[in-house]
């Protein structure tokens, strides 16, 4: 059930959808996917992503503590300067992705919708005798992102996350439906799905499940760093990197334009020469309709697959690009 916080205002909008899971609580779209991504891509409106957990660790030492709990490098992070980071289980499985940036005094997070109540109670199992303090903080903040290349100003004070994908506000919750009248348009989550599947960019619980290394996903240098210190599940991170390859690798899908339906999640990879009744390769983790190249999906397959072989995701036929090297 989602917490009355999670629910948007914004779904009051004219012509507002709302999305399914994951991402319940704001808006599919406002009534024009394609005009909404092309403003996307343009730089122009926002995206409500106030569905999101916000985290902040506060406290002198909240760098250097996060530093041993985190997979990235972030004991030296400057103020202002965006990250991303991962937490494993101790197997190297990823059980949390987090989006971060330190304003100076606190160090300011968000992760899926509903981690963040699992993403705490492991922070504050490992407090020990650090110096911190960890809060939820997604009554009181909602989560803005700003495309690349928008001349949207943040309202002064707000902690900002930038990355070349566009910005993150943590917006005080009640500034919320403000920002939107002053900022608009508004645009749905499923354009900004779309942007990310055309950018390969992995998110978890879409592309991963229970047995997710970072390396099969993409995740290593984006949000591994692999020359920093001891964290859980870091030594199945070195092995998998220095000695062998993972086992399954991210692709990116041209589907086939003439399909009326998206293949679902899950939707089992197959090689197109054995058909629907061949042996399941792999899954559909994310499908889009994009404004510019048609349907597409990001999936997780074996490894060995040929780059080269034509698939099928279902029954739609599927053309794959290399994102994870086999």
């Amino acid at each position: 059930m989602l917490r009355h916080s999670s629910v948007s205002p914004l779904l009051s909008l004219p012509g507002a959808v709302p999305a399914e899971a994951p991402d319940e609580g704001v808006a599919a779209h406002y009534g024009d996917l394609f005009r909404e991504q092309r403003a996307l891509a343009d730089g122009s409106g926002f995206v409500d992503l106030s569905h999101r957990g916000v985290v902040s660790v506060s406290g002198p030492e909240r760098l250097s503590w996060l530093h041993l709990l985190l997979t990235q490098h972030v004991s030296d992070l400057p103020p202002g300067q965006a990250t991303e980071a991962l937490v494993l289980s101790a197997h190297g499985h990823v059980e949390h992705a987090v989006y971060l940036v330190d304003d100076g005094g606190t160090t300011w997070l968000h992760t899926e919708p509903g981690k963040q109540e699992a993403l705490i109670a492991y922070l504050e199992s490992m407090k020990f005798f650090y110096r911190v303090e960890v809060a939820d903080r997604t009554d009181d903040f909602a989560v803005v992102h700003l495309p690349a290349g928008s001349l949207t100003e943040a309202p002064e004070g707000t902690v900002v996350r930038e990355t070349p994908y566009g910005r993150d506000l943590f917006l005080p919750r009640a500034a919320l439906e403000s920002f939107a009248a002053a900022n608009g348009p508004a645009i749905g989550v499923l354009a900004l799905e779309a942007l990310r599947v055309e950018a390969h960019r992995p998110r978890l619980g879409l592309e991963t499940d229970h047995r997710t290394i970072p390396h099969e996903v993409g995740w290593i240098g984006s949000a591994v760093h692999l020359q920093k210190g001891c964290y859980r599940g870091q030594e199945t991170v070195a092995r998998v990197h220095n000695l062998g390859k993972p086992p399954r690798r991210l692709v990116f899908l041209h589907l086939d334009g003439s399909e009326v339906h998206l293949p679902p999640h899950g939707t089992p990879i197959r090689l197109a020469a054995d058909g629907e009744d061949g042996r399941q390769l792999g899954f559909v983790t994310t499908s889009a309709r994009h404004h510019e190249l048609g349907p597409i999906a990001l999936a997780l397959v074996k490894r060995n697959v040929p780059v080269d072989a034509p698939l099928v995701a279902g029954g739609t036929a599927a053309a794959q690009e290399v994102v994870v090297e086999p």
